[in-house]
């Protein structure tokens, strides 16, 4: 009997303590918000950041963010955040539209997607590993159902070979899309007057201009530099904290 009134106990306690920072978070929200509709940019940037950091992450919290980026003129962070928010909810129509009119005014460069990237973009990583579930699983009964019966049947055998193929067709796609050129290296550059170079050094020769917002791949880091894939089918170094990565 103490146990369950503890436990109850403990639970009202835990439900209460995520309601507060819940209303924590909101307030510290509506704060940033408010100081946005003053005009007061770079004080909302700070609200913003600060619920970045401390969670939970929302596609309007990064949308809010880059707007208010945005209207400092710092393109970079803009881009980057837009970029953000889209990786949380994908259809996002205004952080999609931001991001082309931000991408205009800095001319930032886009990194080119692949043909299998283009053509598997019409659903997301955890669609995609969903189906591969549902696949693999629908495969594996339908092999253990041939096993155990005594007459081979064309069904069953069609229906593992194409739920096999689905489940294949599903890892390919998380593949392409999470090791891609718009994957989990992808980083947006914040820096201003940022040269990809041919080596780790600022005297060595330039390879690309990156504007603010423009995207790369990072491919390798040494010290204070990364190597990455560029637009334009480009390769080069840069300093490392010139970029960073979309996906935190």
């Amino acid at each position: 009997m103490k146990a369950g009134k503890l436990l109850v106990g403990l639970c009202c306690a835990m439900i209460c303590t995520f309601v507060a920072a819940s209303a924590f978070t909101q307030t510290d929200f509506d704060k940033a918000n408010q100081e946005y509709a003053q005009g007061h940019f770079k004080e909302a940037i700070a609200g913003y950041e600060t619920l970045v950091r401390s969670g939970p992450m929302r596609a309007n919290l990064f949308y809010d963010l880059g707007n208010a980026y945005f209207r400092t003129g710092d393109f970079g962070h803009a881009i980057l955040n837009y970029e953000r928010a889209l990786v949380l909810e994908r259809h996002h129509p205004e952080a999609t539209a931001n991001l082309q009119i931000a991408r205009d005014e800095a001319r930032a460069l886009e990194m080119q997607q692949s043909w299998p990237e283009r053509y598997l973009q019409f659903a997301s990583v955890n669609q995609y590993s969903a189906t591969a579930a549902v696949a693999f699983w629908a495969g594996a009964l339908c092999i253990v159902a041939l096993i155990f019966t005594s007459r081979r049947s064309v069904r069953l055998i069609a229906s593992s070979i194409l739920s096999l193929s689905v489940f294949a067709l599903a890892i390919f796609a998380i593949y392409e899309i999470d090791h891609g050129s718009k994957g989990r290296a992808l980083a947006v550059v914040t820096g201003s007057d940022v040269q990809a170079r041919l080596a780790t050094a600022d005297t060595a020769n330039s390879v690309l201009a990156l504007p603010p917002g423009s995207e790369v791949k990072i491919l390798n880091t040494r010290g204070d530099w990364v190597y990455a894939a560029l637009p334009n089918n480009l390769r080069g170094w840069i300093p490392a904290k010139s970029a960073e990565l979309v996906r935190l």
